[in-house]
């Protein structure tokens, strides 16, 4: 067996004239898992896509050396490389919704993949696909092979993006961030058992990441990039012990580290009592309407200046709760804001108050206008909500821009010219404009890097510090929540099933399904390269 899988030597790619990768060298080695980690822009991805030769032709320049088992890939022809493509190498790509295709079957995707490297069809395919299935923990196998990938959960559909690159036994799996915006439970089950699988199957993994934490329980050897460079290799025990280049030093002080600041006020800002929120299944002439109960008889007080945390997994209901306190979807029960009752305001009735009630999504590019530049985003509420006139307008967007730290020379770009922490800058300048009283923040740091998530949760609390804001604050990553919240509750099914103050509830968490979360998380104070205390995943 040769010592190296895979060989990288003086890799060099650039788009357009423009250079993203910078001469690096890599190796993989049989059966070993490397991680490949740094911040988005970093050429992680583009270095992994490189292997199998993945980038668009027409604007990528690749130079240097990439061998496999000795014989060098790049320029070969590319009927070689689609036999190596799914085959000998293949690759779980991040966002398995858009990798998957909507039109076909489970059955349908498992197979192309069967018929083209093993002529595998019929009977013998449709065994091979179940044992796949299987072999990644999706439950029922036989139920999930006529299904669409809209009608499976993000865990499945990761399972499943899991199983098409297993099937025909590579030699290298590459995964290209296969855990990004999942559950934290979910994270830990794909990470578990993309490492069982490894050692089972004898292949080498290539696991791409941002987030060097999470990482270390997988990975035997670190790669650490940064603006299209390696800076530091090393066997994921002495990276983690003792880093030695800076950037390393700062990823793994990246997490949110402290506790919530602001003691708020014992005053109730907003009471919810008895929240219900269904959804109708099906139903129709000659069928019997069911119903999804997704948020099921809650109670919830929140008091002035202060951050209600809400975790759980997807499908809990914490975002179907946050919108319906808002009175964004439809929904049964008692909403007090300020004592006034909402439940039964109509639309119009509810614009006074929406400058007072603002949200910020999880997604920011989704959110935000792609025809609108940065100021006639921000400006929209004021020309609802507000007497200013057009200057002082622009002024207010300026100062706004500024205490979210951006530069408002940048105002007149538009969302696609910013990186994902800017966008998401510009979501919290937007809500932040109409001077709120509450703010609801639905998982506002789920997409984004360790380092940016960490720049954005301090943002927050300065924020709340300096305007005594109140947040509803809805997450999956404790370690975020823990950071931000003062309270918490934890739903499940649709149901809350603990709350408490945050610092209680990580401490002495009653309930089995908050302690599985905590665990899942891998939830606890570490000592970091700096000596400074954090809580780690």
């Amino acid at each position: 067996m040769r010592e190296h899988l895979i060989e990288i030597r003086d890799l060099r790619v650039a788009f357009k004239d423009q250079e993203v990768v910078h001469g690096i060298d890599l190796d993989i080695r049989p059966g070993e898992c490397l991680a490949l980690v740094g911040e988005s822009g970093s050429g992680k991805s583009v270095t992994a896509h490189s292997i199998l030769q993945l980038l668009d032709p027409n604007i990528t320049q690749i130079d240097g050396s990439i061998r496999y088992e000795g014989e060098e890939l790049l320029g070969v022809h590319e009927r070689y490389l689609r036999q190596l493509r799914g085959n000998r190498i293949a690759m779980i790509f991040q966002e398995p919704m858009s990798s998957l295709n909507p039109l076909h079957s489970i059955e349908r995707q498992l197979g192309e993949s069967l018929a083209l490297h093993k002529g595998l069809a019929g009977a013998a395919a449709r065994e091979r696909i179940l044992e796949l299935l299987e072999l990644v923990g999706i439950q029922r196998p036989h139920e999930r092979l006529k299904a669409y990938p809209h009608q499976l959960s993000g865990g499945q559909r990761q399972r499943v993006m899991i199983a098409m690159a297993l099937a025909c036994e590579p030699q290298l799996l590459i995964a290209d961030e296969p855990t990004t915006a999942l559950d934290v439970t979910v994270q830990r089950k794909i990470l578990l058992l993309l490492k069982d699988l490894q050692q089972r199957l004898g292949m080498a993994l290539l696991i791409i990441s941002h987030d060097l934490n999470l990482v270390r329980t997988i990975a035997q050897r670190v790669a650490v990039m940064r603006a299209g460079e390696i800076v530091e290799q090393a066997t994921c025990e002495q990276l983690f012990r003792a880093p030695q280049h800076p950037y390393s030093i700062e990823l793994l002080n990246a997490e949110p580290g402290g506790v919530a600041l602001h003691r708020g006020s014992a005053e109730d800002l907003l009471q919810v009592r008895d929240l219900n929120v269904r959804f109708q299944l099906g139903g129709g002439w000659l069928r019997r309407k069911s119903w999804l109960h997704a948020v099921n008889g809650i109670d919830l007080s929140l008091q002035r200046g202060r951050t209600l945390g809400i975790v759980g997994e997807s499908g809990s209901g914490k975002s179907t709760l946050g919108q319906a306190i808002l009175r964004l979807i439809e929904a049964e029960g008692s909403i007090r804001f300020e004592g006034e009752a909402l439940e039964h305001l109509s639309g119009k009735q509810l614009r006074p108050l929406r400058k007072r009630l603002q949200v910020v999504f999880q997604d920011p590019f989704g959110s935000l206008s792609p025809r609108l530049c940065v100021e006639q985003i921000i400006v929209e509420g004021l020309q609802v909500h507000s007497d200013l006139n057009a200057q002082e307008r622009e002024q207010t967007v300026i100062d706004v821009l500024r205490e979210v730290g951006l530069d408002p020379a940048t105002r007149h770009r538009y969302p696609h010219e910013f990186s994902g922490g800017q966008r998401q800058r510009i979501a919290i300048a937007r809500a932040l404009v109409l001077k709120p009283d509450l703010i609801l923040l639905d998982e506002p740091t789920s997409a984004l890097d360790r380092t940016v998530q960490k720049q954005i949760v301090a943002l927050l609390r300065r924020l709340q510090e300096e305007h005594g804001l109140t947040y509803l604050f809805i997450s999956h990553d404790l370690a975020v929540v823990r950071a931000l919240a003062h309270d918490l509750i934890v739903m499940k099914d649709g149901e809350v099933v603990e709350r408490g103050e945050t610092n209680e509830l990580f401490h002495a968490a009653q309930h089995p399904y908050t302690r599985e979360l905590l665990a899942a998380s891998f939830v606890n104070a570490v000592t970091t390269a700096s000596g400074r205390q954090v809580i780690r995943l």
